[in-house]
């Protein structure tokens, strides 16, 4: 579903209320909201994507640090490398200024990097958005993660599309790359309906993500009117067979109706359309079994992960202002230290276990409370705690972890968006869910067009890699160890200044 994706680093960021150069130590005062016992039911597990480490088995305990950290490295997803900026979220809330990566340790050996991407550079292409793709021939991407679909006729074809994307597609391109001789689906595009002039740059794109992942068989469905579908069927058909590429069926959808570019059999597709009727299906059938659900529209797709109204948000503004106004007040006490690493330690010491008791609580079928929520938004805007929430989403829960983040998403207040809206992107692509993924990127980058996590996913996404490539980059151990070794090469730095200081000259 995706290319590679190489990110860079990005050392952490205080919550709101820390200052720019002022720095807490650990305090006591400080404390999770209460937790509830999570409920008895487990989520049904599913065959895990490949991932690049090995978590122990009881991950909600989280260490602080690690002795003898093993070498991590940045997410992997094709062939795209490229950096970018963790821009100010909305809310103007002041942050300390990030140190660059130094290397650590007496042998003079380079620790490993935290997982987010470096600041000051931009990942946007030339002639592209903000997030580095064309809006106008943008796809949700999608491949399936856990089933082995198989398309045998254009009833079946019609049958399993919805299934794939999630809900109903309307105005819209699919484009199917699958397996010969098998026809099993491999790669699931959907683009909106364009303009005519832009359809070559749709097929383009289309062609180049089935070319890269060499796919050499696949088929196609528009939904609309004629006018709108055939440029797009004619310049997928032309740069198909320029490519190499099969297009085994390329079909036309209205008013429950289907027309074939392929088939020229006016006793097998008459042309005025061949009706159709899903619902009796054997795949819609199978699908059905599965409890695979199916929106009305990507339009309802995307209500799913909308902010929350009325008096939850009310009670959730209310619960982030406190943990804010809490956070503040640890800060202002421990900025006294004058150490740089004190007021990411003193976030990691409450936000590490405020993560592992919420990923816990939604593998055994629990919620989170409004006011734990609002805790948890707030010390997620850290990247440490961030980065060790991305490191436990192991593919297997990633239903739970689906759940989690799509009610972070929706609870959480302006400013606070980015992190949880990613890491629901994140495990919507592990998913197989390009669709929900891109929703979710919507989210995070309508609040932070910059917040390089977002960009990465996006690029991910929209180049259709498969879930199998949405490997863990680095372990909780490894986050740990990398951001322990950036603290202490910044309080030594610091120490030496204050050293240099003291005797009247500059640090050096």
């Amino acid at each position: 579903m995706t290319q590679d994706l190489s990110a860079g680093t990005s050392s952490p960021q205080p919550v709101p209320g820390a200052h720019a150069g002022t720095q807490p130590v650990r305090t006591s005062t400080i404390q999770t909201p209460a937790t509830a016992a999570p409920d008895s039911k487990a989520p049904a597990t599913v065959t895990p994507a490949a991932t690049s480490h090995t978590e122990p088995a009881n991950d909600a305990a989280v260490p602080a640090a690690s002795a003898a950290p093993a070498q991590p490295q940045a997410p992997q997803v094709g062939s795209a490398q490229a950096t970018a900026t963790e821009a100010k979220p909305s809310g103007g809330k002041a942050r300390a200024k990030k140190p660059p990566v130094r290397k650590a340790g007496r042998r003079g050996k380079a620790r490993r990097k935290p997982l987010a991407s470096r600041r000051g550079e931009r990942l946007t292409p030339s002639g592209s958005g903000r997030d580095g793709r064309d809006a106008r021939v943008a796809a949700d991407a999608g491949a399936p993660a856990e089933r082995r679909i198989r398309i045998g006729s254009p009833e079946s074809l019609l049958a399993v599309v919805p299934v794939l994307l999630g809900f109903q597609p309307a105005s819209s391109m699919v484009v199917i790359g699958t397996d010969e001789p098998s026809s099993e689906v491999r790669l699931t595009l959907r683009y909106d309906l364009p303009d005519p002039g832009l359809a070559p740059a749709l097929a383009g794109h289309a062609i180049s993500v089935l070319t890269a992942q060499r796919i050499q068989t696949a088929v196609a469905v528009g939904y609309g009117p004629e006018q709108l579908v055939a440029p797009v069927a004619a310049a997928l058909s032309d740069q198909a067979h320029r490519a190499g590429v099969t297009m085994t069926e390329l079909l036309r959808v209205d008013n429950q109706r289907y027309w074939s570019f392929v088939c020229q059999d006016p006793a097998c597709c008459p042309p005025e359309g061949k009706p159709f009727d899903v619902t009796d299906h054997p795949a819609a059938r199978a699908m059905a079994a599965e409890s695979a659900q199916v929106l009305a529209s990507r339009d309802a797709l995307a209500a799913t992960v909308a902010p929350v109204t009325g008096a939850v948000a009310r009670r959730m503004r209310q619960a982030t202002d406190g943990a804010e106004e809490q956070v503040a007040r640890a800060v202002a006490r421990a900025a006294r230290s004058g150490r740089k690493a004190s007021v990411r330690r003193l976030i990691a010491t409450v936000g590490l276990p405020a993560v592992a008791e919420a990923i816990r609580r939604y593998r055994g079928g629990g919620r989170l409370q409004p006011e734990e929520a609002a805790w948890l938004t707030v010390v997620l805007r850290d990247f440490r705690v961030r980065d060790d929430a991305w490191a436990r989403m192991r593919p297997e829960h990633r239903e739970a972890h689906r759940r989690l983040w799509t009610d972070l998403t929706r609870l959480a207040q302006p400013g606070y968006v980015c992190a949880p809206a990613s890491l629901l992107g994140f495990v919507a692509w592990q998913s197989g869910n390009g669709a929900l993924a891109n929703v979710a990127l919507d989210r995070a980058l309508a609040e932070d067009p910059n917040y390089s996590m977002a960009v990465l996913l996006r690029q991910a996404v929209d180049s259709g890699a498969p879930p199998s490539l949405a490997r863990l980059p680095m372990s909780p151990e490894d986050v740990a160890a990398s951001y322990d070794a950036l603290e202490a090469s910044e309080e030594t730095a610091g120490e030496t200044g204050e050293e240099n200081e003291a005797v009247g000259g500059p640090a050096r």
